[in-house]
């Protein structure tokens, strides 16, 4: 549960809705999760709904140059607040787990992924032109969904995949702040990118 916990506040720091999405269909349509009250109403029709129609709101948000920049500001209390709410939902189906524990784990791993986020998009809006910040953005959403989905149905794999998954995200976010990529060099011809011998 806790391994579930970190991998879903993981993706939430990623995309606020994702992980949701994918804990409340869970939850709906599998006998993986059972989410108690008042969790469920995540799982509920109208929570489905509600999450359907708010989720394209930052996927598309979030790969626009500058727009991103404002939805990283709006989201800077909502993505550490989704971390929370989903830690605090899978944690109802232990009845001995401290809500303010799960509250707190879900924040801060929450709130720590989205600051590495929204630290550097500004940086590589700049060195790109903004042609970075989709493919970025992309690349978040699918590491949302794969620790979402790990977190759900392999929750042992959370262990490996959230560090090497962030791992990889920060090595992506350099090499797109600096220039340093292949692609980016096509369209920045002044980046200079390593010669092979």
């Amino acid at each position: 549960m806790i391994l579930t916990g970190i991998g879903l506040a993981s993706g939430a720091g990623l995309n606020a809705y994702l992980p949701l999405l994918v804990l409340a269909l869970a939850d709906r349509f599998t006998d993986v999760i059972d989410l108690g009250t008042p969790w469920n109403i995540l799982s509920s029709f109208w929570g489905l709904v509600i999450l359907l129609l708010i989720l394209p709101l930052e996927l598309i948000a979030d790969k626009i140059p500058r727009v991103d920049q404002v939805s990283d500001l709006l989201h800077t209390a909502i993505r550490p607040g989704a971390g929370a709410v989903a830690f605090m939902a899978v944690s109802s189906q232990v009845d001995d787990f401290q809500m303010v524990i799960a509250f707190i784990l879900g924040l801060v791993i929450a709130g720590a992924v989205h600051w590495l986020k929204a630290s550097v998009r500004p940086q590589i809006t700049e060195t790109t032109k903004g042609i970075g910040n989709p493919l970025i953005s992309l690349l978040e959403d699918g590491l949302a969904v794969l620790f979402a989905i790990l977190a759900v149905f392999l929750p042992i794999s959370i262990i490996a995949v959230v560090p090497l998954g962030l791992l990889l995200l920060y090595r992506t976010y350099r090499q797109f702040k600096t220039g340093e990529t292949r692609m980016m060099s096509l369209f920045n011809p002044s980046a200079k990118t390593p010669l092979k011998g």
